[in-house]
């Protein structure tokens, strides 16, 4: 089976996808004419706006959800990760992936506003519900029914597994083995089995209870672990203040004259990148769908903004902990063992927290061990629940036309939780590449999808000039007519025009 994963991982994740993201995020970017630049105070400013509706969620919801999502183990152990295969230099491209897809979270969620359906009392959409209303026909089923399925096994078999594997690793690292049990996996320490019966507990409680408890969960615990995290890297970096100029140069120069080789330092920074912040990745649309705003460019923004907060803040704040303690090694594409650079034992796991975990604790002692432990938990946990929502959503749509679809939205939930338990368990490098089959197969699908739909429509080109010609005139309550712009299958604002322009001849 791992050679099957590995295989897979291979022809998914090949150079075609990693320039596929970049040319994307530079295609968006210039068509948009730098959205993620012009509106950076928009962005800011939509974030707060309150929500009173009872079918949606705040902007700051969808925001937070989406950021649980994108804030897990690919900001601990992916940026790690990134550096000990690809290099310093692998950052830089981090950040490049981010500031270009910033656009294509933009134009995927704006997209999720738009084809956004009310089911039964609750916004849902996302790619599979954007991609039937927009190519209609056969092929819009067969395309949405596809990425849904993709989806529903990824974010509930594939993906969640990763973020279990690092949860219970961290709580090891902190708290040690404790006696070794016999299980069908293998010996599995006491502590890492105590910690997984704890998780699941939590994580049933939360989901049981349907986007608007995950909303108020996430909406708490995703700024104050975010804000926690990126303050211990502020002050890492500030007691380490004269390596700060010689840091970000390694980084710079090596982006371009990699240590590991230039194909691994841009390969393991895509992968990472998009691993981490999942711009076109088709996740984010999800709970974009899912806020209650006037106009669908507003929540474009604020998911563009969401880029920003997971890669140039707390992607950043990772990796200037690991690179300003020196706490790594490179190994780039040589064998297991084998180093570029070696600052730490050899036989410090690359594909996991360790750097992470050995850089806080080599300035703040155990505290610092201690303190990653909770970062990844909650980093983690926070992102599972994002997981089950996004296949929810997608189970909800291949679902649609059965009366009592109760049924199959249960099943994801056991399914789920299964695969936290079995994530939890298993070795690390292998759960990672079961990840990276599914977040590259969801980038696939959506990528291509939402570049199609620009060439044949322009949908969120028009939404994005239509609010911009709103704001210019300073209205006050914008609005959305999508027939005005010659956008078709938007039923859910057409419906919404309508009832609006009833009420106002009442």
């Amino acid at each position: 089976m791992q050679e099957i994963i590995g295989t897979l991982n291979g022809l998914i994740w090949s150079k075609a996808l990693i320039y596929l993201c970049l040319g994307a995020g530079l295609f968006f970017s210039i068509i948009t004419r730098f959205m993620q630049v012009r509106h950076f105070m928009e962005m800011l400013r939509l974030l707060f706006k309150p929500n009173t509706s009872p079918e949606g969620i705040s902007s700051f919801q969808a925001l937070a959800v989406a950021l649980s999502g994108r804030v897990g183990m690919g900001n601990i152990a992916g940026v790690a990760a990134a550096i000990g295969f690809g290099g310093p230099g692998a950052v830089f491209w981090m950040w490049v992936v981010a500031f270009l897809g910033a656009s294509t979270a933009y134009v995927e969620s704006t997209l999720a506003q738009i084809y956004k359906e009310n089911d039964n009392g609750q916004y849902r959409g996302g790619p599979a519900y954007y991609f039937e209303k927009f190519f209609k026909g056969s092929t819009g089923k067969v395309y949405g029914a596809i990425f849904a399925i993709a989806s529903v096994v990824a974010c509930g078999i594939f993906l969640p597994g990763v973020q279990a594997n690092g949860v219970a690793n961290a709580v090891v690292s902190v708290v040690g083995e404790g006696s070794l049990v016999q299980t069908s996996f293998g010996d599995v320490g006491m502590n890492k089995l105590i910690a997984l019966l704890f998780i699941l507990v939590i994580l049933g409680m939360i989901i049981f209870g349907g986007i608007k408890r995950i909303a108020n969960v996430t909406e708490i615990v995703v700024p104050f672990m975010a804000l926690g995290y990126i303050l211990m890297a502020l002050l890492i970096v500030f007691m380490n203040i004269g390596k700060l100029p010689e840091i970000i140069g390694m980084i710079v120069s090596d982006a371009f004259s990699a240590q590991a080789g230039f194909g691994a330092a841009i390969g393991w920074g895509v992968k990472r990148g998009v691993y981490s912040n999942e711009a076109g990745q088709g996740t984010g649309p999800h709970p974009a769908a899912a806020a209650e705003v006037e106009h669908p460019a507003q929540q474009g923004f604020v998911q563009a903004f969401s880029v920003y907060v997971d890669t140039l803040f707390v992607c950043s704040a990772t990796a200037f902990m690991i690179l300003i303690t020196g706490q790594y090694n490179i190994q780039g594409t040589l064998e297991k063992g084998q180093f570029l650079v070696q600052n730490v034992a050899a036989a410090t796991e690359i594909n996991g927290p360790a750097f992470t975990q050995m850089a806080v604790s080599s300035v703040f002692g155990s505290f610092g061990n201690v303190f990653t432990g909770f970062s990844i938990f909650f980093f983690a946990f926070t992102t599972i629940l994002a997981y089950y929502y996004i296949a929810e959503t997608n189970m909800a749509y291949l679902t649609r036309k059965v009366k009592e679809n109760t049924f199959f939205i249960v099943f994801v939930k056991v399914i789920l939780m299964a695969s936290v338990a079995y994530g939890a368990v298993n070795s690390a490098g292998y759960v990672w590449e079961i990840g990276d089959v599914g977040v590259g197969l969801m980038a696939w699908l959506n990528i291509v999808g939402i570049i199609v739909i620009f060439l044949k429509s322009k949908p969120t080109i028009h939404a994005l000039k239509d609010y911009e010609e709103q704001k210019k005139a300073g209205v006050k309550h914008y609005t959305f007519d999508p027939k005005k712009m010659g956008i078709e299958g938007a039923t859910f604002w057409e419906e919404r025009l309508a009832k609006r322009e009833n009420q106002s001849q009442d």
